[in-house]
């Protein structure tokens, strides 16, 4: 079977290649804790094994079941026309959300970062993290042995992040600032030097921290975009399948975080085993002679 992979970003990996590729996983299996690039970087390895077609840079617009044997994909770049199509789109296209500072955005890429690639960049640095969730909470820990002072800003007196993070932040030597939210900034068009705090609770309460980078994790914000014109059924922003990973059109396959069904539960480790099915599944739907149960891999590769 010939496979084709679509991806709109520049480089395959999705949100672990984007948006934390120096975190830390700890529910794949195997693995008692693995770096999210590391992680990729094994993936897109054996995913070589195969040889599969790699589109990059093209964002897919439209799905249309042509005939009763052809898809047809319409990407920004062109036509692709296939026999089955499985979705892996995550939760979507994602954006982050941003510091409700006035003329901030002028430093994005600079040092204001809403998404962190290479931690060393940090090394020896006076980091201000934004952020009360575990993406906050677990940056500003693995930044601490780092950089040279970091400071955790969260506008409520709690964190949301996991119970053990947030005891090991505690303990840790982060300077926490809470409740407090960022309100201006001091730069000079090229950096941001200074940033203004304000007390959530006590308005005459002003802070100034000095300065070299921030980091503002707010989460994201996920879209299906255009995928939710493609006449899917669609069930709280994500695509509802069957035990087959079947969508609503025949030939048209979903897994990982963006499908859904009864009890399900998304983690990486419960999208490996998603894959799969879809994939066998979509290879009988072209050719029902062929068995939905593969063969082992130490099979074929032996």
């Amino acid at each position: 079977m010939k496979v084709k992979i679509i991806d709109s970003l520049p480089e395959l990996g999705g949100q672990l290649a984007t948006l934390y590729p120096e975190k830390y996983i700890y529910d794949v299996a195997g693995f008692p804790k693995v770096r999210a690039q590391d992680l990729v970087e094994q993936l897109v390895k054996q995913t070589n094994y195969f040889e599969p077609t790699i589109c990059l840079n093209q964002f897919v617009e439209t799905l249309v079941r042509t005939d009763n044997k052809t898809i047809k994909l319409t990407t920004n770049k062109g036509v692709h026309l296939t026999k089955t199509v499985v979705l892996t789109a995550g939760n979507g296209a994602f954006r982050p959300r941003k510091l409700k500072i006035d003329n901030v955005d002028q430093y994005e890429g600079k040092n204001l970062h809403y998404f962190i690639n290479d931690l060393e960049q940090f090394r020896n640095k006076n980091v201000l993290v934004c952020g009360g969730g575990d993406s906050a909470v677990d940056w500003a820990l693995m930044l601490e042995s780092l950089a040279k002072k970091v400071t955790l800003v969260h506008r409520r007196d709690k964190f949301r992040a996991h119970e053990h993070s947030v005891k090991q932040l505690l303990d840790s030597n982060i300077d926490i600032k809470t409740p407090y939210v960022p309100e201006s900034f001091r730069g000079d068009g090229e950096f941001i030097h200074e940033l203004v705090l304000r007390h959530s609770k006590d308005k005459n309460n002003i802070e100034t921290i000095k300065v070299d980078d921030v980091i503002v994790n707010y989460g994201f914000i996920s879209s299906l975009g255009p995928i939710v014109d493609w006449g899917l059924e669609i069930e709280r922003n994500s695509i509802v399948v069957n035990t087959k990973m079947e969508t609503n059109i025949p030939g048209v396959y979903a897994a990982g975080d963006i499908c859904t069904y009864n009890g399900k539960v998304k983690l990486i480790a419960t999208g490996f085993g998603e894959a799969p099915t879809a994939v066998n599944n979509a290879k009988n739907f072209i050719n029902p002679e062929e068995k939905v149960q593969p063969r082992h891999s130490t099979s074929i590769f032996s």
